[in-house]
């Protein structure tokens, strides 16, 4: 009896999975297919699925189309048009970019993509309004032809459109020449070419058919979301990232069982865990904090103890071992003039900001400017981990999260002063950082950044939920309060100028120690690590040391940067501040401006935290004497979706400009000065020869 009741459950919990599996296994299916045809990792899956499902949600819904027109426009034109544009405009000239730089860039487009859409469209997000499927009556319709589980109409038509996709795809690469000719990409371009393959032609078919899966993928699994926003899609994604992992990002039919098999198994676990744990209580914790987080879990696990992930490399230009070293900083190169010359415009630069910061500006711009001031705390901990040591990590949310968690917890339990609780969470997230490098430390590119953006994603899921982390689900409804801190006689709670000068203390400090970290030993070691792990290691430098360095200290200033951001809205505003969809945009913004430099991370959060207000709101148009909040354009206010578009397709420029945008601005108005200056010295010790 006991057996008869454990197979129906287990078939009724296969039976569960098939559905999501099948889904799972077409993104998959299409991360594999673009990886192996073009060397991307496509981040940007999920915001190519998020666009074809709002398309058909609106098709459907604002315009009142029927089920097949919809779905043409959505699936089979836009779909591929996107991927085509994509493939064109950006990805074909990346062919030999490396394969950080093409993360980056996807990872700007998941940013770009969907506001970009939500913009052009006029979609707005309404909750409540849950998407229909591509078959009528496809939620309310049920069939149990098995009478062990009964599968909606949507989650047979997931299923049997799944199937037929999946043949199809496998059908091309078997019998077409068209499939052949991906197979033969895979290996060699160039030789390809050399054949009369035109290369670039198959990339481009190939883009439009896995972007043909992301719209069909993000079509099918949106009736089983409440509401459609941008986000969920993205956690989908990472999810299906499993399915492509267990296929290495290039074998098709290893997805393709990655992905059922993901579907069997949370299917599995949910159904029989819950039973289990009735029964043998030490299992309730496991129900509670392992469950919502299991797909996450499961990536991780691949990707940490499969040792055919660590063997795996990623694709590269053969020739790239000639690439020349990433160029020297142009403060490094300047004269000692124009070094003068920079330092005192910076002075005086400054100086004019903190006169109108302390003594003209209303309560609203010292609170942005001091945000600015934290976010480019927080942002100098990419500088450490990508700037200087060469590694992507998509997990700094988390640790920024960590510190202002562990102020929140010091001040409600312990009634502890909250400077001294800020120390303790950096030094908390520097071990946990150091902790995650131990599991990651054979990972590198692509499967390095999935394994952090893999953790970020389970502290999301679990850890915030947990009391001794996040507060517990109460807490996080009526919010985390933080109070400001105390330093003897002066009350930083008292004024926001007094935490203004607080914060620009605390950058100011970080910064020297950035500095002097990037011109000492460690900072040596870590450009050694970026420019070649095998080099270095060559003249006896440790890669593992210098990796568990790297995240310890980028994880220790990330927590304090947290800490600080949760005093200054002395709230710890977990999914506004840290989700990790909002730590990518941190990643997109710091390496697409300048990455090596503290003057990037400043850069970088003054853009986040005043170009909205500035630029979109047109408060900057406001301070000509002509114009006030009155007469403004009437295009003002822009939507705040630009900011995301704008400084997600930013990510572009990475690619031509690693060292970023304003480095190279800077690198380049440093040799026109330079040569100006060097000349006019050659030309007065010439005079000066001659005059003896």
């Amino acid at each position: 009896m006991i057996l008869a009741s454990f197979g129906e459950d287990l078939i009724r919990a296969i039976l569960q999975g098939t559905p999501p599996g099948t889904v799972y296994a077409l993104i998959g299916l299409g991360f594999v297919l673009t990886y192996k045809t073009s060397g991307v990792f496509n981040l940007a899956f999920g915001a190519q699925a998020y666009i074809s499902a709002a398309m058909f949600f609106k098709a459907r819904q604002d315009w009142e189309w029927g089920i097949v027109p919809a779905l043409i426009l959505s699936v089979f034109v836009l779909a591929p048009a996107i991927g085509l544009i994509l493939e064109r405009l950006i990805f074909r000239n990346l062919r030999t970019a490396s394969a950080v730089s093409k993360l980056v860039i996807a990872i700007g487009l998941s940013v770009a993509l969907p506001a970009l859409f939500e913009i052009v469209a006029d979609y707005k997000p309404v909750a409540g309004r849950s998407p229909t499927g591509i078959v009528p009556n496809g939620s309310s319709v049920f069939y149990d032809p098995l009478g062990v589980y009964p599968f909606s109409r949507d989650e047979l038509a997931q299923i049997a459109v799944a199937v037929l996709g999946m043949l199809l795809l496998g059908a091309i690469f078997r019998f077409t020449a068209a499939g052949l000719a991906m197979r033969a990409v895979v290996e060699s371009p160039r030789m390809t070419e050399l054949a009369g393959i035109p290369a670039d032609r198959i990339s481009a078919l190939a883009w439009a058919i896995s972007s043909m899966f992301a719209g069909m993928a993000g079509v099918l699994i949106a009736p089983r979301l409440p509401t459609l926003i941008s986000t969920d899609f993205f956690t989908l994604v990472i999810v299906a990232m499993a399915a492509a992992a267990l296929g290495r990002l290039v074998s098709l039919p290893r997805a393709l069982i990655g992905g059922l098999g993901l579907g069997w198994f949370i299917a599995i676990f949910r159904t029989f865990l819950p039973r289990w744990s009735d029964d043998y209580t030490w299992l309730e914790p496991f129900e509670d904090n392992l469950a919502p987080s299991l797909p996450f879990v499961v990536l991780f696990g691949v990707l940490v103890f499969w040792p055919a992930i660590r063997r795996s490399i990623d694709a590269t230009d053969p020739l790239s071992g000639v690439d020349p070293p990433p160029p020297a900083l142009a403060s490094s190169t300047r004269h000692p003039l124009l070094t003068m010359q920079t330092r005192a415009f910076g002075v005086a630069f400054f100086l004019l900001v903190g006169w109108l910061a302390f003594f003209r500006a209303d309560g609203r711009w010292v609170f942005l400017l001091t945000q600015a001031v934290i976010l480019s705390i927080i942002y100098l901990s990419i500088t450490v981990i990508t700037g200087f040591a060469g590694q992507i990590s998509l997990c700094q949310g988390a640790f920024a999260a960590i510190g202002g968690f562990t102020v929140f917890q010091m001040a409600d339990r312990y009634d502890m002063s909250v400077l001294l609780a800020a120390l303790i969470g950096a030094f908390i997230a520097a071990l946990v950082g150091a902790l995650l490098s131990l599991p990651v430390l054979r990972l590198g590119g692509v499967w390095l950044a999935i394994a952090t953006l893999a953790f970020a994603f389970f502290f999301d899921a679990v850890m915030v939920q947990a009391s001794w982390v996040g507060g517990g689900g109460t807490a996080l409804l009526s919010g985390t309060e933080v109070p400001r801190p105390v330093l003897g006689p002066i009350d930083f709670g008292a004024s926001d100028r007094t935490f203004l000068a607080l914060a620009i203390v605390v950058f100011i400090i970080v910064a020297i120690g950035v500095i002097q970290l990037r011109e000492g030993t460690i900072g040596r070691t870590l450009r050694a690590l970026r420019g070649s792990e095998v080099a270095a290691e060559s003249i006896g430098i440790s890669p593992a040391r210098a990796r568990i360095i790297a995240f310890a200290v980028s994880a220790f200033i990330a927590g304090l940067g947290g800490a600080l951001l949760s005093m200054q809205q002395k709230n710890v505003n977990y999914s506004t501040n840290f989700s990790p969809v909002a730590a990518l945009f941190w990643l997109v913004l710091v390496v697409s401006l300048s990455a090596r430099t503290v003057e990037g991370a400043g850069q970088a959060g003054f853009a986040f935290a005043l170009f909205g207000p500035l630029i979109l709101e047109g408060s900057l148009l406001e301070w000509l004497p002509f114009l006030n909040e009155d007469n403004l354009p009437s295009f003002f206010p822009i939507s705040a979706k630009w900011r995301f578009v704008l400084f997600g397709l930013t990510a572009i420029q990475f690619a031509r400009h690693p060292e970023g945008m304003l480095e190279f601005g800077k690198r380049r108005a440093t040799h026109k000065r330079n040569e100006r200056y060097y000349a006019r010295d050659a030309a007065r010790a010439a005079a000066a020869e001659l005059a003896q």
